[in-house]
């Protein structure tokens, strides 16, 4: 039976004409050239080439197997770029994780702009406050705050996220400077409002809840004083900013990837639109007051002892 190599091997000595060359073509040397066309024309019964003085030619039989070598060798180039310019076109499923804060204030207009620039790209949203593994697919981008983003991940920090205490307007003043804070649950353990809260000396909050989107809905409702991101609450007329920004909370937005990812076509072009789009709105804007002078009030728990 035919194979690839006995085609490259025919198609190496119809164009060198020797068995040298065909051995420099083929990165082998002269003997397994010669040993393999032997064993070729034995196995087919048939002579392919003529060995004249002034080198080799091809008999018919070795045309033959020469234009079918070339047929090969297009198909393949021909399939190939097929491959390459569809990956090349920004098409197909791009599975992206973040947070329920991130999506309601920031990435639910950028994504719809997106789809409205690349409809062939398919987008899966997988909101979750816990951290997506990337390495394990778990996701293939991620647009999440993060302080410390993992190693062995690639991306770029979007902009500044900060934190405040934010009440309803019209609350009581013994709820707006923090005395009712709204805390949350296990799962969100590790984030640094949690933390924060967890220092307080007259212990946990009596509501707690799982997101930070559900502390920002509590606090709406006028049940206390939330800890939310200020691209949240600045921009929410019904609250006010009764404590901080705390500088000990200053963390970033990040839009992230796997490495074997960050050339593919149509991850590339959504993590493309989405950093242009996140550095110059407001999710820079407001979070360039991470840092910047307190609201009203500015509560700082003091540090459990005994």
């Amino acid at each position: 039976m035919l194979e690839s190599r006995d085609l490259q091997l025919v198609a190496a000595l119809v164009r060198g004409r020797s068995m040298r060359k065909a051995a420099d073509q083929l990165a082998v040397h002269q003997s397994t050239v010669f040993r393999r066309l032997e064993q070729l024309e034995s196995d087919l019964g048939v002579r392919l080439f003529e060995r004249l003085r002034d080198g080799y030619l091809p008999t018919p039989a070795g045309e033959e197997l020469f234009a079918l070598a070339r047929r090969t060798e297009d198909e393949l180039l021909q399939m190939e770029s097929r491959l390459q310019g569809r990956d090349m076109r920004p098409s197909g499923l791009v599975r992206v994780t973040t947070t329920d804060t991130v999506l309601a204030a920031v990435l639910g207009p950028v994504i719809a702009g997106f789809r409205a620039q690349h409809p062939e790209v398919e987008l899966e949203i997988a909101v979750s406050n816990q951290p997506f593994d990337l390495m394990r697919r778990d996701a293939d981008v991620a647009v999440r705050p993060t302080s410390t983003p993992p190693q062995n991940v690639v991306g770029r920090r979007l902009a500044p996220l900060g934190f405040a205490g934010y009440a309803a307007v019209g609350t009581a003043p013994a709820v707006a400077l923090g005395s009712a804070w709204i805390g949350f649950d296990a799962s969100l353990a590790h984030i640094g409002p949690a933390q924060w809260l967890a220092q307080l000396p007259e212990g946990p909050p009596a509501v707690r809840v799982n997101s930070l989107l559900g502390a920002y809905q509590l606090a709406r409702a006028g049940l206390g004083c939330a800890l939310i991101p200020t691209y949240l609450g600045d921009g929410d007329p019904g609250l006010f900013r009764a404590a901080g920004p705390f500088p000990e909370m200053v963390s970033a937005i990040w839009l992230l990837t796997h490495p074997d990812l960050r050339r593919v076509a149509r991850v590339k072009v959504f993590m493309d639109f989405v950093a242009a789009a996140l550095q110059s709105e407001a999710p820079g804007r407001a979070a360039s007051h991470a840092t910047g002078a307190a609201g009203s009030a500015s509560r700082r728990p003091r540090r459990k002892t005994g």
